[in-house]
């Protein structure tokens, strides 16, 4: 808009205020102009439709996920025996208080593992407790998976926290018609993304997550240990760490090589997805777990 176009549009604005303008030539006289504050936007409520954001359960079940609708079947007795060390540690209730034990970061060693399958049903398991409230955050914001899994498109999330200062992370959680679980999703795709992971700003986030949200359990779908940088700087501000192992494919010096990048997290976890069924497979199904 030019200047000419400046100047009408304010004689006009003037005019429907009932200010007369000054004659051309004439003193330019000074109007008093009462301004009207701009209102802040109104905040959102917790439970209102703008935050709540529902999940297709018959598509993720069909997925093979587990959703509420399913009760008991041999992929909830397995995430049962999953989770059920991780929220001990979690809720302080292990041998030794674990600090930031309600941040868990669910991770692997190479892409393609199982990762965010195993995030994802490990967040329905838990919020199907009575006692536990769960919080997933799809830290994979290279690849985010968490969106196409349950067809949550155009969202804000972390990258949009991380890059606009007054945007809070209350104002990007999803509430979801799971009652106990709460979505927070990787949000704008950003050049700096990988530098934004491991960034003090994130390390500060991760502390406010921890400190605000203690009665959260919160999981973070996260990148590959060897494929990134910034995973290894996430999980030395988690308390514990899930580490998904693909079987008959990670090979044991890649599981290791990887290991070896998490040494300061305090809990590390694996958790072998997609073994051949066996004797113990036939009543635990297909994953097996293990603590290191």
């Amino acid at each position: 808009m030019n200047l000419i176009e400046e100047a009408t549009k304010r004689l006009q604005e003037l005019e429907k205020a009932g200010i007369k303008a000054p004659a051309a030539g004439g003193a330019a006289a000074t109007p008093h102009v009462v301004r009207t504050p701009r209102l802040a936007p109104a905040a959102v409520a917790p439970g209102s439709p703008a935050k709540m954001r529902n999940i297709d359960f018959a598509r993720l079940q069909a997925t093979g996920f587990i959703t509420p609708l399913v009760k008991e079947s041999k992929l909830v007795h397995e995430f049962r025996l999953i989770k059920r060390p991780l929220i001990q540690n979690a809720m302080g209730k292990a041998a030794a208080p674990i600090a930031n034990g309600n941040l868990i970061m669910v991770t692997s060693a190479v892409p393609g593992e199982g990762k965010s399958f195993v995030s994802l049903n490990l967040a329905m398991s838990i919020a199907m407790e009575v006692d536990c409230r769960v919080l997933l955050i799809d830290a994979d914001v290279i690849r985010p998976t968490i969106p196409k899994l349950l067809n949550l498109h155009g969202e804000k999330g972390l990258m949009d926290v991380l890059t606009e200062p007054d945007l809070e992370f209350g104002d990007v959680i999803l509430r979801t018609n799971v009652e106990r679980l709460s979505l927070v999703l990787a949000g704008r795709p950003h050049s700096a993304a990988h530098e934004l992971l491991a960034s003090d700003e994130m390390g500060r986030l991760t502390h406010e997550i921890a400190s605000r949200y203690p009665d959260r359990i919160v999981i973070f779908d996260s990148p590959p240990l060897l494929a990134t940088t910034e995973s290894r700087v996430l999980a030395s501000r988690a308390g514990q760490v899930v580490m998904v192992v693909e079987a008959q494919r990670t090979t044991h010096a890649t599981v290791e090589a990887a290991l070896s990048t998490i040494e300061a997290c305090p809990v590390v976890m694996t958790l072998l997805n997609k073994a051949p069924q066996s004797e113990a497979g036939a009543y635990y199904g297909d994953y097996g777990y293990g603590g290191g």
